[in-house]
């Protein structure tokens, strides 16, 4: 009898007809299981969607959270169209259980006619997971045997994890067709070593279309304190988001010195009945406003929240001053100097042996 008479779940677990990239999306996550952080992985819809569809899908709260993760406009409209196989960042808060990174019990999936865990994990979620590891964090015991309506957890890959000493935001990518280690790591930022020992490749001409790669992303740097709520603060470049209940808009461009860029979200807070002051000393600045004094300018900067409904800040100065001598000097000025005082060593010689060839 050929496959194509068995049942589909059947036809997954007795033929070998699997697609070829890897089975298993796992990311290794050792930090500690009550340490929670923001992550990214690619969802490339089959078919034309919206954000407002995807937002439903992934269990989002809010559609900003989707625009910030693709640095969209925030005039977007949450019926704006995503045509079919255009890849999607979508963020989410990652968990590490027993050395695995999973996404914290989200996004929820509810079991509609027809659907087969093969059909939720490949179509439905595009491959992200597996249906083994749906089964699993579900303890579904027989694949076979899923219910309408039933609520199953869609565990995303992710991790927590610092990478050479580095906090970064992990990004699970997928891989396109014709791409290559080298390519992936020159566009985010990494090495190809790096993409090699967090991803477990041994032999990088094995990388496979549709794969989803764990991806590291440099953050933009902060001034946020470390026993703030949302520490540590991680936002990669070309993206933004909304924190301290929603009254605070962050968002992080390399091109700015890699400096994170904070402002009043103008929004609504989610769970405040008001967004607190958000005033540096003197409350002359507030967060996202400078002051020039010289060569030296000075931010109002955000610096995290707490849950008694307070919002910090602090007052970081960068200075655009030429170091001229001493360590750190720049050498080009350096050189402008030595070469500028020589200038005048040698007019000053002439002066003096014009003035003994008149004497």
């Amino acid at each position: 009898m050929g496959c194509h008479f068995i049942p589909l779940l059947l036809t997954l677990l007795l033929c070998s007809t699997l697609p070829t990239k890897s089975s298993s999306q796992t990311f290794k996550c050792s930090s500690p299981s009550t340490s929670t952080c923001r992550s990214l992985i690619d969802y490339i819809s089959p078919n034309t969607t919206t954000l407002s569809q995807i937002k439903t899908l992934f269990s989002i709260k809010n559609v900003r959270s989707i625009l910030g993760a693709n640095n969209f406009p925030l005039s977007t409209l949450p019926n704006f169209t995503i045509p079919a196989k255009q890849p999607i960042k979508i963020p989410f808060t990652c968990l590490c259980i027993n050395n695995t990174g999973l996404s914290n019990k989200q996004p929820i999936y509810t079991v509609q006619k027809d659907d087969g865990l093969y059909h939720i994990a490949a179509e439905v979620f595009s491959g992200l997971v597996t249906y083994q590891e749906i089964a699993a964090v579900n303890n579904v015991t027989d694949v076979n045997l899923i219910k309408v309506g039933q609520k199953l957890w869609i565990p995303l890959p992710c991790s927590c994890d610092d990478v050479d000493g580095v906090k970064v935001v992990h990004y699970g990518h997928v891989v396109e067709a014709g791409s290559s280690l080298e390519l992936i790591a020159q566009e985010y930022g990494t090495s190809r070593n790096t993409l090699m020992k967090l991803n477990g490749i041994a032999n990088g001409s094995s990388l496979l279309a549709g794969q989803v790669l764990d991806v590291p992303l440099q953050a933009c740097n902060s001034s946020v304190r470390s026993d703030s709520v949302d520490s540590p603060f991680l936002v990669p470049n070309n993206t933004y988001f909304f924190t301290a209940n929603n009254c605070v808009k962050c968002n992080c461009d390399a091109a700015n010195n890699w400096t994170l860029q904070c402002e009043p979200s103008g929004n609504k807070p989610s769970s405040w009945s008001t967004c607190p002051a958000m005033q540096c000393e003197g409350g002359l600045l507030t967060i996202g406003n400078t002051r020039t004094s010289g060569c030296n300018t000075t931010t109002c900067a955000y610096a995290g929240f707490s849950t008694d409904q307070n919002i910090s800040t602090t007052l970081a100065t960068q200075s655009t001053c030429p170091v001229t001598t001493g360590p750190g000097a720049s050498p080009g000025n350096f050189a402008s100097r030595i070469g500028l005082s020589r200038n005048y060593l040698f007019i000053y010689i002439h002066m003096i042996l014009l003035l003994v060839y008149l004497l």
